[in-house]
């Protein structure tokens, strides 16, 4: 099966899924689809029954990306497809042992979010990175949850002050279960750009035109891909995506062109 099949076929039980949250699963090593001698993957049913897996544990236990890749490393039974609370809490309580580990391994996420997942498995990643970036940007629902408040501050070295703003102005949001918060991987790449800029004197209200900016241009790629996205099959899927991250990259070319026009006279 190709991308847009498999994307077809688990959108019933997963509607929150997209191209660009396979891609990132495969980026971290949770998947590893056969390619074809054109680069394209190609997904058998023992893919799918191992992204089922890994998707329901994500929605129903909350579990980090790390410990499913754990479990998946030592052996798992993938017929197992309901939530098992007791084994999600040990694995949690397992987890939160060794600080100075996790700290490591939660910067290195952050590291490879952004970066994006490649598109081919060497030769082409750093050029494709921003355009799969905007493609999961672009794409409605929300991903699957990854890191918790505390993780998302030590990973991306910003305060409570910082996040507060950063969700204040909308330009973070985070899931909620219960009392506890939980971001996707496009959060914690907003939230370590916002460090970033912050250490320019840049601050969350100043950040808000980005988001303005961005939803304005989606709206617009929306429309133009609208015929596509009622036609509810695989290929008028896969065209509607490939038309977004055309159009997605487009627009980020012009923006860099534009700004360099703008800022002409200084540099």
């Amino acid at each position: 099966m190709s991308i847009g099949e498999v994307l077809s076929l688990l959108q019933d039980d997963f509607p929150d899924v997209t191209i660009s949250k396979i891609r990132f699963l495969e980026s971290q090593g949770l998947i590893d689809p056969e390619r074809t001698p054109s680069g394209y993957r190609k997904f058998y049913e023992g893919d799918i029954r191992r992204l089922r897996w890994i998707l329901r544990q994500q929605r129903e236990s909350f579990l980090p990306l790390k410990v499913i890749k754990n479990e998946l490393d030592q052996g798992v039974d993938f017929s197992r497809d309901h939530d098992n609370g007791g084994a999600a809490r040990s694995l949690r309580a397992d987890d939160e042992k060794g600080s100075d580990q996790e700290a490591a391994q939660s910067a290195a996420r952050v590291a490879a979010l952004q970066e994006g997942p490649p598109e081919r498995k060497a030769g082409t990643a750093g050029r494709a990175a921003p355009r799969r970036r905007d493609t999961g940007a672009l794409q409605s629902g929300v991903t699957a949850l990854t890191l918790g408040r505390e993780e998302l501050l030590e990973a991306t070295g910003l305060d409570e002050a910082a996040l507060d703003e950063l969700e204040r102005y909308g330009l973070i949001v985070g899931g909620k279960v219960g009392s506890s918060l939980f971001y996707d991987e496009e959060a914690v790449v907003i939230a370590q750009l916002a460090a970033d800029f912050a250490g320019h004197g840049v601050e969350a209200r100043h950040l808000r035109m980005y988001k303005v900016a961005a939803e304005r241009e989606a709206n617009l790629i929306e429309q133009l891909v609208m015929h596509l996205l009622k036609q509810r099959n695989p290929a008028s899927r896969e065209r509607a995506t490939e038309t977004m991250t055309e159009l997605a990259s487009l627009g980020e070319r012009m923006r860099a062109a534009l700004l360099r026009q703008a800022l002409r006279g200084h540099l």
